[in-house]
């Protein structure tokens, strides 16, 4: 099992925080296919991954265990 945490308006996409999958192992790029397919409109091409608080690359490979962020981009001033 993974852990994938969603934030900001990817909360509001997926309507949760949080969730465990079971599709250990995948690399980083398989897991924003998975994301995209499953939430329409995620915008994987723009969201960034952290795995265990490290920004990861799409080649990363995740393991059962590791706990994964998706970051959207962010704007301010």
């Amino acid at each position: 099992m993974i852990t994938v945490h969603y934030f900001a308006r990817l909360r509001e996409l997926t309507g949760k925080g949080e969730e465990s999958l079971d599709r250990a192992p995948l690399t980083v790029e398989e897991l924003l296919d998975w994301a995209e397919a499953t939430y329409p409109g995620f915008g994987k091409d723009t969201i960034h991954v952290a795995v265990n608080e490290e920004y990861a690359r799409k080649e990363d490979v995740i393991q059962a265990g590791d706990v994964c962020a998706f970051i959207p981009p962010v704007s301010g001033g």
